[in-house]
């Protein structure tokens, strides 16, 4: 029987001439070409992945994204503005990986964090991006995590949300969405030292560092400490990304603050009687992020910085009867599921803004407001079988708003 020859039967070089030979059952390669073939085979699963994700993800351009948004939120167009730009090119980023192979142009992703009164928008802009992309999505809540080692949550839980939205695909959720709501809760507590530690604020922001930056996660798929026996799930945040949301409570003093201590001289006098002190959070900026008790090192990681106006009476009609699940459709729809039409007389949509906005309640308030108007007419009219169609008037508003608790509240 003839000897095969030791020599790779790709490259033709011989056992003296390699490192390494492996031997198969009647072929061998050498590891030069075992190298060769790794990165022949990388470059292709990573071209099928670049394709698949392009595939998967519903990528709109810009403007088509801020459409789709206007449909479910009025307003807040500076804020949609960034969002849409900033989704964009976080997935533009992901599905263009193999662009210019050569060039050595890396580009970063650019975290955002959303500032605005309660009841502007934030959370609901956060849920219709969800909407329009194909891709794992989740809400986190900043107020329940602690540093670790403590009572609470940890921040890697945020993870282990955005893992169960991607049902366990950790290719997937390496690619998801994550929308930390309430940071302002989370901001440093009071520049003076303590002999206690600040384990929900300072801690908290220091523990969210790594998650924002990119880095490679050990994840309890099952929750962090009511399962210690799971096993670990390894998520490289480096693709996800974060969008934070808060009100910031006091931020506007701190901005007043800021810009009044810049108006001297003459010039500067000037330039402050243009500034819309209605509005003063379209003038945030990092520094005052700062002054609020977020950490440098926090604040450096999300660097697109934006706002969300305060809903004045126009926006706030707007919300009640414009967009796809606007609240006066929802509750037709709830009536019109026991057979009754309902209908809003004149000056009735007029007397809910005026009244959201005499108690500074934003547009959760208009629930509010309207359920508590409605509530007898939803407890009486489904046994009402003679009752097709009611119209609630004005008068009749004011009667059932004046029986609320909310009158007893006194108006800031």
């Amino acid at each position: 029987m003839e000897k095969i020859k030791e020599k790779c039967s790709f490259c033709g070089r011989s056992k003296k001439e390699t490192a390494i030979l492996i031997a198969g059952l009647d072929a061998f390669i050498c590891d030069m070409c075992v190298n060769q073939a790794h990165t022949i085979v990388s470059e292709e699963l990573a071209e099928r992945t670049g394709s698949t994700l392009k595939q998967e993800v519903n990528l709109l351009k810009p403007i088509e994204i801020k459409k789709h948004l206007d449909e479910y939120v009025i307003g807040q167009d500076d804020a949609k503005k960034v969002l849409s730009v900033a989704v964009y090119n976080h997935y533009k980023r992901l599905t263009q990986k193999n662009f210019k192979k050569d060039d050595d142009t890396e580009i970063e992703k650019s975290n955002i964090i959303l500032i605005g009164e309660t009841g502007t928008g934030k959370t609901l802009l956060a849920r219709s991006i969800s909407r329009i992309l194909n891709v794992p999505f989740c809400i986190a809540d900043a107020t329940v995590l602690t540093e670790a080692g403590y009572v609470g949550e940890d921040v890697e839980s945020i993870l282990a949300r955005l893992l169960q939205a991607a049902d366990y695909n950790v290719d997937s959720a390496q690619r998801g969405i994550v929308f930390i709501d309430e940071v302002d809760k989370i901001a440093r507590k009071s520049d003076n030292p303590s002999i206690t530690r600040d384990v929900s604020g300072e801690g908290v922001q220091q523990g969210l560092l790594k998650l924002l930056e990119g880095a490679v996660v050990n994840v309890p798929p099952q929750g962090g400490r009511k399962h210690p026996e799971q096993k670990m799930v390894s998520i490289d945040t480096r693709n996800i990304l974060f969008i934070c949301g808060g009100a910031f409570d006091g931020i506007d003093k701190k901005i007043a603050r800021r810009m009044q201590s810049q108006t001297i001289g003459y010039t500067s006098s000037k330039e402050n009687e243009f500034i819309d002190k209605e509005n003063l959070l379209r003038y945030v900026n990092s520094q005052d992020l700062k002054s609020f008790g977020l950490i440098p090192e926090l604040i450096g990681r999300l660097p697109v910085v934006t706002h969300l106006d305060p809903l004045d009476s126009e926006t706030l009609k707007q919300i009640l009867t414009v967009p796809k699940n606007a609240l006066v459709k929802q509750y037709m729809k709830l009536f019109a599921m026991d057979g009754v039409a309902l209908q809003l007389g004149e000056g009735v949509l007029d007397f809910i803004v005026v009244k959201a906005l005499e108690y500074k309640l934003g547009a959760r308030g208009l629930r509010s407001i309207m359920e508590g108007i409605l509530t007898d007419l939803m407890f009486e009219l489904p046994s009402n079988e003679d009752l097709k169609s009611f119209v609630v008037t004005e008068e009749y508003a004011r009667e059932k708003f004046d029986k609320l608790k909310l009158t007893h509240l006194k108006v800031a």
